[in-house]
């Protein structure tokens, strides 16, 4: 299982401060307002492998298609390099194409190293498994396309072809089990799959995993709350009952996934 956490950090290194038109305290709350605080401390497993990306999705973001065309985003300002904030105000400056390049190097090292993961998966257990894990805040951003309060305590984003029914609704029953609201697809939809097997490859499974900052932290000052701790704990339990799911569930012939039970496993001796 890999857990592919692409917004925790709020990092701006220095030479690349002057991007920004903002404020140094304009910056800093766009930046609590932006950053899916905690999830790299969150959304932690021994035995996962975990890749996060290490600066800011205000520098260039990974979850968004490298194409405005095909990302949605771009209409609020919000490709895979932002030009507006989230109320959508100036962000940057013009950069220079050598500025650009640089970012898009970071993204696609980090693309890359995806994919590398994926396939040392596929190579050890002909499967691989993308927990995509991201927060939201509780009240709608102005550049959210869904703005429907109140919102849910957990978002589980799916893919058609990349995540198994099964483990979708196995993911929110368990949530629900632990006394949490959960929505499907609401307010947000969608989880990450490398390009290579997108819509290609149905051994690749992935499912994104969003939670209510309400629930870990202060939205205002972004520290931490009492409640952290135990929330870090229902999340790992959530994650151990992920990973159980991968490793009891196989391909079929089509690729599709499959929970094999006790039971089943047993009728096949």
């Amino acid at each position: 299982m890999i857990l592919h956490i692409p917004h925790s950090s709020d990092v701006i290194p220095e030479n690349l401060r002057d991007q920004f038109v903002l404020s140094n305290d304009d910056l800093a709350a766009e930046l609590v307002l932006m950053t899916d605080a905690f999830t790299d401390e969150l959304f932690a497993l021994p035995e996962a492998t975990i890749l996060r990306f290490p600066i800011s999705r205000l520098l260039v973001d990974v979850e968004r298609f490298p194409d405005d065309a095909e990302e949605p985003m771009s209409k609020v300002g919000m490709g895979m390099i932002y030009t507006l904030t989230a109320s959508g105000k100036k962000l940057k400056r013009t950069l220079q194409p050598q500025e650009t390049r640089s970012l898009v190097s970071l993204y696609e090292t980090h693309h890359q190293a995806l994919l590398k993961e994926v396939k040392n998966e596929l190579e050890k257990y002909g499967k691989a498994l993308i927990v995509d894990c991201h927060s939201f805040p509780s009240h709608p951003l102005p550049c959210d396309k869904n703005q429907s309060i109140p919102r849910p305590e957990f978002s589980i984003g799916t893919d058609s072809f990349h995540t198994p029914k099964a483990l979708s609704q196995t993911t929110a029953l368990n949530l629900k089990k632990m006394g949490y609201s959960v929505q499907i697809n609401q307010p947000y939809e969608g989880t990450m799959v490398p390009m290579v097997f997108y819509r290609k490859d149905r051994r690749v499974a992935s499912i994104m995993v969003e939670i209510n900052r309400s629930l870990y932290m202060d939205e205002m000052a972004g520290a931490k709350t009492s409640a952290f701790d135990s929330t870090k704990k229902q999340i790992q339990s959530l994650l151990c009952s992920i990973n159980q799911y991968q490793q009891q569930a196989q391909p079929d012939a089509r690729g599709e996934w499959r929970a094999i039970t006790q039971q089943s496993r047993a009728a096949r001796r």
